[in-house]
Parts: C-alpha cells; structure tokens; sequence
C-alpha cells in the first residue's frame, strides 16, 4: 500500500500566517503538521508516500522533507521515500488523490488530508485492508460543519451528505481514507460540484452503490487544523502530551 498526503490548499482562514508559508508547515507545538500525517503513516507500515502541494511551496518542502531520508520504517529500519506531486489548482480532495493515479498504480492507497492529526493507532485497521474502502469518523457536536455518515449495525457506511444543514447522525468524516486500486476508475468522467470541486464523497458514494465502503469510529483526539482556535488546541493538546510522557 502506498501512501497519499494531500497538503495543498491556501489555507485562507489561518491568514496571516498562510500569507507567507503553506498551512500544512506552520507549527504544532515541537514539529510541522506535517509531520503528525507523515509519522502516523510511517508508524502504520506505509514506506512509501506521495505529498501533493502546489507547486510554490514544492521547494519548501523539499527543503524540509528531502527523499524522506529523516524517517525511518519501522519494518525495514531503512529510510522511507517521499516523492512530491503538483497540483497546480485547488480543485477538491478526489482530483488531489487522481495527481497520485501513476504513482499507485495497482496498489492499494491510503489517502491523508495532511491537516488532520489523529490520535487513534491505524496500525490494524491499514495493514489489513484489501478491498472496497475505509473511512474514519468521529463523533462530534456540531456535524453540519463536515461530512456526515450514517452506518449500519456492521459499520457499513449507508450515506455521507456534505455538510447538511440537519445532520442524520453526529459522525463526521475525519480527513483519513482507505481505497482499493479501483478508485482511480471510479473518478473517470466525475463531475465538479456546486463549488467547482471534485469532491471525495462523489467517490465515496460509488463505493458505497457497491456496498464496499467500510467505517470505523475514532476514540481518541482528532484535529482538523483550519482555524486559529484548532491550531491552538493541538499545540496545547501536544504540548501536555509531551510533558506528559517526560514524567
């Protein structure tokens, strides 16, 4: 399985700081938010990861990341690799995730929205994954501000509605996702949506007509770092983590 992290966006509503560096850079406590993602995969078995970014902080995070050389597979003891893709506009999660279509190729992929941090160990749940595909949800209370599941007994996902204004449950789809080597195919003539984007839930949703998409709910902290107010709370989250863990 290969790894895809999507860090691109212009990360409007973190001005000024976003004015000068890409998002997905700026501080956590002790280390970048890119980091978190890189690690989290890392940890889980993933040695080989695609970070796609816009091509006018390409340079920054070559400067930063390198070949992957700082990172070390837990399963190899060597070096992971990182490759880089460009995505030149911000056109929505799916046409990121399609930037990485050669560099998967009949793999199975896991998709990282590089602004989440996400406590839960995904270990089991990323090595043993073989087909259809996986979301990851959390509860929280103010849903209509994400994507929203509804699951069955068996934690089959039954519907995902973008942002409802009267959300069917309080589990929202957090930014981490597992797909089997025929997503590529179902984004093949995707439309844009309302705003101009491919959106991931249109692809989501196939799976589902399938009966192939697969939930499983998070217990621990999830970030989501698009605002001053979360970007404050994941550098105080990690802060007493870290002082925390040195008692």
């Amino acid at each position: 399985m290969k790894g895809v992290i999507l860090a691109g966006g212009k990360g409007t509503r973190l001005y000024p700081l976003t004015r000068v560096t890409n998002k997905h850079l700026l501080p956590v406590y002790d280390k970048p938010i890119i980091y978190y993602s890189i690690e989290k995969l890392v940890s889980a078995g993933i040695d080989r990861i695609m970070i796609v970014t816009a091509p006018e902080h390409l340079d920054n995070y070559v400067q930063l990341l390198g070949s992957g050389e700082n990172f070390i597979s837990p399963d190899t003891n060597k070096q992971i690799q990182i490759v880089y893709g460009i995505q030149n506009e911000a056109s929505g999660i799916a046409y990121g995730l399609y930037i990485a279509r050669e560099y998967v190729g009949h793999d199975n992929c896991v998709l990282y929205l590089g602004d989440n941090i996400i406590e839960d160990n995904l270990t089991e749940h990323i090595r043993n994954f073989r087909h259809g595909a996986t979301v990851f949800l959390k509860k929280v209370p103010d849903p209509e501000r994400f994507g929203v599941a509804t699951i069955d007994k068996n934690n089959s996902v039954k519907e995902i509605i973008e942002k409802p204004k009267n959300p069917k449950s309080d589990l929202a789809v957090v930014g981490v996702y597992l797909y089997d080597n025929t997503v590529f195919e179902k984004m093949v003539g995707q439309p844009a949506s309302k705003r101009g984007e491919k959106e991931i839930t249109y692809i989501n949703n196939k799976y589902i007509k399938e009966g192939g998409l697969h939930a499983v709910t998070l217990e621990k902290e999830w970030f989501d770092i698009g605002t001053f107010d979360s970007l404050a709370a994941a550098t105080n989250f990690m802060m007493d983590k870290f002082k925390n863990e040195k008692k």
